[in-house]
């Protein structure tokens, strides 16, 4: 199942990066912690150039734990500042700015001895699409001064938030890349909402899903639908087992599969099926 999305908004997303990121002192590049690899945008680092750098791994909450902790190991092992993010709930929140702070020491002191008292943090917050960018920046704000939704492409333009005295953050919209070179990173985009259901074939997205929970989690697909899974089993014929134990029937008996593969997308993505991280970094791969 071949998946692409890079309308036009993105594209000029890009630019409005690169013409502001000399504006800012740090990027935070906020990623789901479900799929941290998938969720990277591999222009993020050219686009970013040498700017302080931050990883926030957002929806930690909805992820397994034990994967995330070897994320966040292979994160630091790169050089990079890693947060534990539910910015929903607010643990990790505030975090980012102490990391901040820290990571603008050495530049906050040089200006002091230079006679410049007063030195604000800039900050740019950079993502996908529905990674929880307004989310996050409300929360640390502390209000509700960025546009959120539960849908890619709520943000439109760049937004200047003054989130502490010498705190600033500049939202900007979500952006993909125009292709994605493993189907997999597009699958698992889209399992977790980074792009638009509207142009998604659910069903066959919810039978990849199946196909990959089948070998990463089964036991949480039996646990929520008390279904019995062999191996071997075709994931279409798992699905109708998961349509037929929800009650998901048709006149005529016929299982509802539109309705059966929308529940177990929301499902997964609501957490309902438990915590899970879809892939692992690249060294931990089979």
């Amino acid at each position: 199942m071949l998946i692409q999305w890079y309308p036009g908004h993105m594209a000029k997303a890009k630019r409005l990066i690169l013409e502001n990121i000399s504006l800012v002192d740090v990027v935070i590049e906020l990623l789901d912690a479900r799929i941290p690899l998938s969720s990277r945008n591999p222009d993020i680092d050219a686009l970013a150039g040498n700017k302080r750098r931050i990883v926030a791994l957002n929806k930690s909450d909805l992820a397994d734990p034990k994967a995330t902790e070897t994320w966040k190991d292979y994160f630091a092992e790169k050089g990079l500042s890693v947060i534990l993010v539910n910015s929903i709930k607010g643990p990790g929140v505030k975090d980012i700015v102490a990391k901040s702070r820290e990571l603008m020491r050495e530049k906050i002191e040089n200006n002091k001895k230079r006679g410049r008292i007063f030195t604000p943090i800039r900050v740019m917050i950079v993502g996908i699409p529905n990674v929880g960018k307004s989310t996050f920046i409300n929360k640390l704000a502390g209000g509700s001064p960025a546009k959120t939704g539960d849908r890619p492409g709520v943000t439109k333009g760049k937004q200047w938030i003054k989130v502490l005295k010498d705190f600033d953050i500049l939202d900007t919209p979500g952006i993909l890349w125009p292709k994605f070179d493993d189907e997999k990173i597009g699958l698992n985009l889209a399992f977790t909402g980074a792009v638009k259901d509207d142009i998604m074939n659910m069903y066959s997205l919810s039978v990849e899903l199946i196909k990959a929970l089948t070998v990463l989690y089964p036991e949480r697909l039996i646990e929520r639908y008390k279904i019995g899974i062999n191996d071997d089993d075709d994931p279409e014929e798992v699905l109708l087992r998961i349509g037929k134990a929800r009650g998901f029937i048709k006149k005529g008996s016929e299982i509802d599969l539109n309705r059966t593969s929308e529940i177990l997308l929301d499902e997964f993505r609501g957490a309902k099926l438990g915590c899970i991280t879809l892939e692992m970094p690249p060294e931990n791969n089979p």
